[in-house]
């Protein structure tokens, strides 16, 4: 599923078309398009204008023109594509194989195709996207400014790392990773962390997303091999537990995460 290293991964790929012209915009899904966008609208605000720049913020890919800024998000199973192309491999959680009913929108630049695939449809365009409601970005975080995110709350450390109005970028996968290496409980009240477990915590979330990007993907921790009935932790080798976190599975070792 893309989190925050897979849109990187996108958003360098984007990066190659910067100085292209737009010269339309194709096959747009009006279901991904998001409030009042339409496939007509966004091909009138795009055809003409010039690829500037790519950032990310978070899991969101921002596209900039010499007209609107492009968001994109890509729910649970959605890819980048650049000429055809895959700009990364399966991902971990997604089908195997390349449905053409599944692309959802193609802008055709003068310098390559770029284009999403999503089956199942989660994922979004948007023009202009307003990122205020985001936390800062899990990859750049400073550690005060991760501190303000933990803040005194009473939710799990899991829940609140994957919260992103409070840390924009951490999904499941990434999540279990760095609490494993911090040796965190993901259940634990994130505001019950003292100041070296924080310290702790930021740092194997900065150097926990580095090393992902680095193998290529949030799929290829350490832990995930082991995210299983039956696995064990690769530290210790005590029996991982299996809990509900914020709505989602986590995989924990109750013998170093505490």
């Amino acid at each position: 599923m893309p989190e925050l290293v897979e849109v990187e991964v996108y958003r360098r790929a984007a990066g190659h078309l910067v100085g292209a012209e737009v010269t339309s915009v194709r096959g747009v899904d009006g279901l991904y398009c998001v409030g009042d966008l339409t496939p007509r609208r966004l091909s009138g605000a795009l055809r003409g204008e010039r690829i500037t720049g790519a950032r990310r913020h978070g899991k969101l890919l921002l596209v900039d023109t010499t007209g609107p800024v492009v968001g994109l998000r890509f729910g649970m199973t959605g890819v980048l594509e650049v000429d055809g192309a895959p700009t990364l491999g399966d991902l971990v959680y997604g089908p195997t194989r390349r449905d053409p009913r599944w692309l959802r929108l193609t802008l055709v630049t003068t310098g390559g195709v770029l284009a999403v695939r999503d089956p199942r449809r989660l994922g979004s365009v948007v023009l202009d996207p307003d990122t205020s409601m985001l936390g800062p970005d899990a990859a750049t975080v400073g550690l005060a400014a991760l501190r303000d995110a933990l803040g005194s709350s009473a939710a799990p450390v899991k829940a609140r790392l994957m919260d992103q109005h409070h840390l924009a970028g951490v999904g499941n996968l990434i999540a279990d990773e760095v609490l494993w290496r911090a040796s965190l409980r993901p259940t634990r009240r994130a505001g019950s962390l003292h100041a070296t477990e924080v310290r702790r915590l930021h740092r194997h979330l900065r150097s926990t997303i580095d090393d992902l990007l680095a193998r290529g993907g949030s799929h290829q921790g350490r832990l995930m091999v082991e995210r299983r009935p039956g696995g064990r932790c690769p530290r210790d080798h005590a029996a991982l537990q299996r809990s509900t976190v914020g709505g989602r599975t986590s995989w924990w070792c109750p013998a170093h995460q505490h």
